[in-house]
């Protein structure tokens, strides 16, 4: 009896478990550098390559990391919403990691679609991606001014999730001290 109870009982355990990660939103992966220091690197900026970036850059100013790519299906649905939003509110500072391209692709797909970024680095061998974290393109967090990750969202940014994730806690973030 106990030989048909126990593949029973294993079915039925694999099923809940299926039932319950069916439930899950793929774009709500929880993220262990939320309330972190952003991760550190240095650099090359895409058109001064003979300069860098770093997150010590932004100190005492709340910032977004936005990770892209030129080969990314779906950084080209979310890149208009990011040049509009970002030409009417001046409100934070965007970044920009160009992730595991080409410094000419992207130089050119900034050219045919706009360029939302204050700055943009470029991880042509993805090794700050990794220490984010990344691991899929589009990404985008959210840095308060103590260089502490408050928001990790992965995927397209949409208006909705500007409007109703982002813009609030970015203006929240601004009101408190360094």
């Amino acid at each position: 009896m106990w030989r048909y109870l126990l593949p029973l009982g294993l079915f039925i355990g694999l099923v809940a478990l299926l039932a319950v990660g069916l439930k899950l939103n793929p774009r709500e992966v929880p993220s262990p550098f939320i309330g972190k220091p952003a991760p550190q690197f240095t650099l090359p900026r895409l058109y001064e390559p003979e300069s860098t970036v770093s997150p010590a850059d932004f100190r005492g100013r709340v910032w977004l990391i936005n990770v892209w790519a030129s080969w990314c299906v779906s950084c080209r649905a979310e890149h208009p919403v990011l040049n509009v939003f970002f030409a009417r509110h001046k409100e934070v500072i965007l970044v920009g990691l160009n992730y595991k391209d080409q410094r000419k692709d992207a130089r050119q797909w900034l050219t045919d679609r706009g360029n939302p970024y204050t700055v943009i680095a470029v991880d042509a061998h993805g090794r700050a991606g990794i220490d984010w974290g990344v691991y899929g393109v589009p990404e985008t967090f959210v840095i308060d001014k103590r260089g502490i990750i408050r928001l990790k969202h992965t995927g397209p940014v949409t208006r909705e999730v500007l409007r109703d994730e982002i813009l609030p806690l970015i203006r929240k973030l601004k009101k408190e001290p360094a």
